[in-house]
């Protein structure tokens, strides 16, 4: 029986740590890569802004190439979109919309994912010496709930691997 009470202490100690730990935390959590890509920002920008192009590169689309995505009326630019569903648990189900397109220069995003809320995302594009260099960036409010706050310490983690195989896709796409 003490054995239970001495479990069942550190049980609620490590549950309190994390409580307090997470008041410490930041609920806004960002996500950022970037690759040089050797192309003009005019070749590398209709990947991204077309979204039917995201097949073509999506590092999710490889990881279930059975996802199911139906695209709605607009097919590049502000109010572009697509919503997608699949039964592997890495890519699951939302929705992505244009929120912003400036040629050639910047395109943002709305990111629903699994009803978890909507996160923002962003593509900047920076001419550089030899072609552009591509970022791919994410921002999300994980909210006030300890254990998401938790949870967006491996954001990072989980999203960047992704992000960096997205933009390697793009440019083995573009022949670089």
């Amino acid at each position: 029986m003490q054995a239970l009470f001495i479990i069942l202490g550190a049980f609620i100690v490590l549950v309190l740590g994390l409580f307090i730990f997470s008041f410490f935390l930041s609920p806004t959590v960002k996500v950022e890569r970037s690759l040089q890509i050797p192309a003009a920002a005019g070749t590398v920008f209709p990947l991204i802004n077309v979204v039917r192009n995201w097949e073509l590169w999506s590092p999710w689309k490889e990881q279930d190439p059975a996802v199911k995505i139906t695209y709605g009326e607009k097919e590049s630019g502000v109010g572009a979109g697509y919503s997608w569903e699949s039964n592997n648990r890495n890519v699951g189900k939302g929705h992505m919309s244009v929120t912003e397109s400036r040629p050639d220069q910047y395109i943002a995003t709305n990111i629903d994912f699994m009803g978890m809320g909507v996160s923002k995302g962003y593509f900047r594009f920076d001419a550089v010496s030899g072609g552009t260099l591509v970022t791919w960036g994410m921002v999300c409010n994980m909210g006030q709930h300890p254990l998401r706050k938790v949870m967006g310490l491996m954001m990072d983690k989980w999203v960047g691997k992704d992000f960096e195989k997205g933009l390697g896709n793009i440019k083995r796409i573009l022949g670089s």
